[in-house]
């Protein structure tokens, strides 16, 4: 419980951090503005951003940025999606879809009933966001220009005769072998979203690699602890 409430403060302390810094860049271009209107009946020589900086708060565990007024000006406006958001919705996808293969085979072959809810909760949890990154994509044209990317290159995929293992166990080596694959496919999934939250630029990206973090990364916990 401890851990979900600090996930939980996490997410909203990242939202927080994002509202903020929005909210400072549009009030800093809004005061850039009024120097431009005041300046120019001032008759200044130097312009009327000259020396004017603008100080942005950091991304989670990352310190303040200084920006110029032309920076400030341009990162007030800029979300508009990159390359690492797109490849992250259509690696996300797909390292989704390999998770629901490997929680559908828990029917029938787990003999814990912890398995199978945990399995449950992962596919519950999974399927909405494989539709949310789809939306996405679509949204931004991101189906028309797809790139092609090899499985084996995502973290935490499983191979197939590591499949090929898991469909053939039953009872406890079948729990065994799927709790440390499922860890080692979250573990996985929490590298690319923290990777997208780095590297991308769209908020709803942003939003989404923020949820994948905190969900698995407490169900990361679930899974070693029913591994002991």
């Amino acid at each position: 419980m401890a851990l979900e409430a600090a996930v939980l403060i996490h997410r909203r302390n990242t939202r927080v951090r994002t509202t903020a810094l929005a909210t400072t860049l549009a009030a800093a271009v809004l005061a850039l503005g009024a120097c431009d209107a005041g300046g120019s009946d001032a008759g200044t020589e130097a312009g009327p951003d000259k020396g004017l900086t603008v100080v942005a708060p950091g991304k989670p565990g990352e310190p303040a940025r200084t920006l110029s007024a032309e920076e400030a000006k341009k990162a007030a406006g800029d979300d508009t999606p990159n390359s690492a958001d797109f490849r992250y919705a259509r690696m996300m996808i797909d390292h989704h879809e390999q998770a629901l293969v490997l929680t559908a085979l828990v029917p029938g072959r787990a003999a814990s009933a912890s398995v199978e809810r945990l399995a449950e909760r992962i596919s519950a949890g999974q399927k909405p966001e494989i539709g949310a990154m789809e939306g996405w994509l679509k949204n931004n044209g991101g189906h028309g220009h797809e790139e092609a990317h090899e499985h084996s290159a995502m973290p935490g995929m499983v191979t197939e005769a590591q499949l090929e293992r898991l469909r053939a166990a039953r009872g406890k080596a079948f729990d065994k072998l799927f709790l440390e694959l499922m860890i080692t496919h979250h573990q996985g999934a929490v590298t690319m979203a923290t990777e997208a939250l780095a590297d991308g630029n769209d908020v709803l990206v942003e939003e989404m690699a923020n949820d994948v973090v905190a969900q698995q990364s407490v169900e990361i916990d679930r899974m070693r602890g029913l591994m002991t």
